[in-house]
């Protein structure tokens, strides 16, 4: 196994990407140093001389979480796309998106803080984790539909080079999934912001924790309706936001354009800054390259010693019962704790909270219906025009990303001025915070259109309904439907925060269950009516997805591979 040849000598962008890499770090290392310290609680100050450091704090956790959702997409989607735990994987993946992020933190802030008392870094953890939920369950599902809808020339010709596991892997689906997969990542960070304020400023019952950062600033400002630090909020939230964007996603995605699935080649793929500065170093690439080339070849060896049983997933051959009875058992488990803990409560309490979820599902539903009719042309159009997709990348991550709560407040006065209803208005403000799924998806489905199948269209001179009907829709459906699903569990946990107003002392409420798990996750924590709460939302959503998402996968699966 040989390296590749010695790098060369440094030059001048070497000295600048070192620079860059240990400036980096060190903020790295200095929000990293704080979030392991010792925790002392203390109000947060709406001092502006605070930000920097709160912006900091906040990027940092960020961070954390999107390395980890990536980490748990490239594990996650290849074992429910390829091995026999697809139906368990799926519908645990179902559940999971559907429980609120609320009840994330009701479950682990107080057990982390006991795994690490005295210490921030139990509430920092909590933190890191409600984040994660609100990545990790979009990348998943993008990545996993890629390795469904693999091209069937591509399935056939890595059976022909007789492609291992691991090379197939490397070789031929992570690099046609990356520009999908791009996109939703953008997306994903952007929904860890629209719920930055509830992952830091903690309140679970009688758990009350801030954690210094621009959730925590957000959500004293709003409470003490101090409008010129609401205003610095957004701009802090605003710098951190276009650093990610040049710093990282930008060059991820002039990178993965390379690997975009097409036998033409099209419009000239997006340019990085920083992604022009690392191909023009001499030492750093050389090292990265031979770092990169000595791992694979590791692997692929690795494999080759190995018999060839143990490396082949997909083909694990287990006996049904030995996976059906384990997930019966637990479910059994499950089902009679739940019915333990709210027996208490009633038949008319369940009643009740289903009629609620029901008011709830009627807004979710109307809501992706007027996002889909408007976003998904949108996206289309947009991808059919990279370059211009390119230019506008960054203001719709800003959109996508912005905390649309904090129109909330500004909402509260205009209902309350005009005599209008939260119980209509609420569904606009949970459609602020959900509709950028549908949009990204869009434009990623349009933007992976090869380009020989757009130049078929216009050879057969393909126009106008024709155009969208024959290539556009189908093309672009996949990924439509991974940003509907997505967008659906986005959309349920948006309720909890567009069905309660708040803007200093004035708080308005809608009907629904979004308000009912706001409340009860204030007064309980973790009681009975919340553990219901967080119960109803999650059988609505898996039943949504099992018979109304699960089939149009399928139909995606069948008819709509190129």
């Amino acid at each position: 196994m040989a390296l590749t040849r010695f790098p060369e000598r440094p030059n001048r962008h070497d000295l600048l990407a070192l620079v860059l890499t240990l400036s980096l770090l060190a903020l790295f290392l200095e929000a990293s140093r704080e979030a392991a310290g010792p925790f002392h609680p203390s109000p947060i100050s709406l001092d502006p001389l605070k930000l920097p450091e709160y912006t900091l704090r906040t990027a940092f956790r960020m961070g954390v979480a999107f390395l980890l959702s990536t980490l748990f997409t490239l594990v996650y989607a290849p074992l429910a796309a390829k091995t026999r735990l697809e139906p368990f994987l799926i519908s645990l993946l179902d559940i999971l998106q559907s429980v609120p992020i609320l009840g994330f933190l009701a479950a682990t802030a107080g057990a982390f803080a006991a795994l690490f008392p005295g210490r921030a870094l139990g509430y920092e953890l909590a933190a890191i984790l409600a984040v994660f939920t609100s990545q990790a369950w979009n990348m998943a599902f993008s990545f996993y539909q890629s390795l469904k809808t693999l091209p069937r020339e591509l399935d056939e010709a890595a059976t022909l080079f007789r492609l291992s596991p691991w090379q197939r892997f490397f070789r031929l689906e992570l690099p046609f999934a990356l520009p999908g997969l791009v996109w939703n990542a953008m997306m994903s960070m952007s929904g860890g912001w629209f719920f930055v304020v509830a992952s830091e400023a903690i309140a679970v019952g009688k758990t009350q924790v801030e954690l210094p950062g621009i959730g925590s600033y957000l959500a004293t400002a709003i409470a003490q309706g101090d409008g010129r630090a609401v205003l610095l909020a957004a701009l802090s939230m605003l710098v951190a936001i276009l650093a990610y964007d040049q710093l990282l996603f930008r060059p991820l995605m002039a990178w993965s354009q390379r690997f975009k699935y097409e036998e033409r080649p099209g419009l000239e793929p997006a340019r990085s800054w920083v992604l022009d500065l690392l191909r023009r170093t001499h030492t750093l690439r050389g090292i990265a390259e031979a770092a990169f080339s000595w791992a694979l070849e590791a692997l692929f060896q690795l494999e080759r010693r190995r018999p060839p049983r143990r490396l082949i997933l997909p083909q694990w051959v287990l006996p049904q019962w030995v996976l059906v009875l384990p997930l019966l058992l637990l479910g059994g488990i499950g089902a009679f704790i739940l019915w333990r803990q709210l027996q208490p409560l009633g038949w008319l309490e369940v009643a009740r909270v289903f009629l609620l979820g029901f008011f709830t599902f009627l807004r979710v539903m109307g809501v992706l219906l007027l996002a889909t009719a408007i976003w998904v042309p949108v996206g289309i159009l947009l991808g059919l025009r990279p370059r211009v997709a390119q230019r506008v990348e960054a203001l719709l991550q800003l959109l996508a990303a912005f905390p649309v709560n904090l129109l909330y407040p500004l909402l509260a006065l205009f209902l309350l001025r005009h005599h209008l209803s939260l119980e209509v208005f609420s569904a606009f403000l949970m459609a602020l915070g959900t509709q950028w799924y549908i949009l990204f998806n869009a434009v990623a489905g349009s933007m992976a259109l090869p380009e020989d199948l757009k130049e078929a269209a216009r050879s057969f001179g393909l126009k106008g309904l024709t155009l969208w009907r024959r290539l556009l829709l189908p093309g672009t459906f996949p990924h439509i439907l991974t940003g509907l699903i997505t967008a659906s569990g986005g959309t349920w946990n948006a309720a909890i925060v567009a069905e309660v107003v708040q803007w200093g002392s004035l708080t308005l409420q809608a009907t629904g269950l979004g308000s009912y798990i706001a409340r009860w996750t204030l007064e309980e924590g973790q009681g009975p009516h919340l553990l219901l709460g967080i119960a109803v939302m999650s059988l609505y959503v898996v039943v949504i997805n099992r018979f109304v998402w699960r089939r149009l996968y399928r139909l995606a699966e069948e008819r709509f591979r190129f």
